[in-house]
């Protein structure tokens, strides 16, 4: 099901990006989009799917992939993310460019936050497998760690739904962001 009601809204996009976007060769594609998702299923069906007419096409088309991952293509995206509140990126550079911005608020938690965070981390991968996945953007760093704190009640196919779907607003908040750039 979509959530692309949950992703705030960017301005419209600049139209010279679609055309770039469209234009580029397909290992090119592959790069950008994987700076989107980490999925390289995702990323290989939205290179395949180009030239899309309009931004929508493309915000469509993401959607609609990403219905079609498996959890292994879910725990790749994962993958592909630092964990919250750490400071190395993971990935291409411009993922980890976003994980910075969409991190900031954890960026600048105090110590104790950061200590907190780190051991809930711990806590998390160990229960299931993968980091803690959450659309960051523009959450307060102590919003974040309740949401980390109150997931780790769930069981391991609630979480990775839950996890599937922040993994989905990041995706598309990435995706409108690219054609800002």
């Amino acid at each position: 099901m979509s959530e692309l009601s949950e992703v705030p809204e960017l301005p419209e996009p600049i139209p010279s990006r679609l055309h770039w976007l469209n234009s580029l060769p397909p290992d090119e594609a592959s790069r950008v989009f994987t700076s989107c998702c980490g999925s390289r299923k995702w990323a290989d069906a939205m290179v395949r799917a180009r030239p899309f007419a309009d931004f929508h096409a493309a915000v469509r088309k993401a959607d609609e992939t990403f219905d079609t991952l498996t959890e292994a293509d879910w725990k790749e995206a994962f993958a592909a993310h630092p964990k919250i509140g750490e400071t190395q990126g993971h990935g291409e550079k411009q993922s980890q460019r976003w994980s910075q911005q969409e991190q900031s608020a954890a960026a600048v938690s105090s110590s104790e936050i950061s200590r907190r965070l780190q051991q809930r981390n711990e806590e998390y991968y160990s229960r299931f497998g993968y980091i803690f996945i959450i659309c960051a953007t523009g959450k307060p760093v102590e919003e974040i760690l309740a949401s980390l704190q109150e997931r780790m009640k769930n069981d391991p196919v609630t979480e990775l739904r839950i996890a599937a779907s922040e993994q989905r607003k990041i995706t598309q908040l990435r995706l409108q962001k690219l054609m800002m750039i």
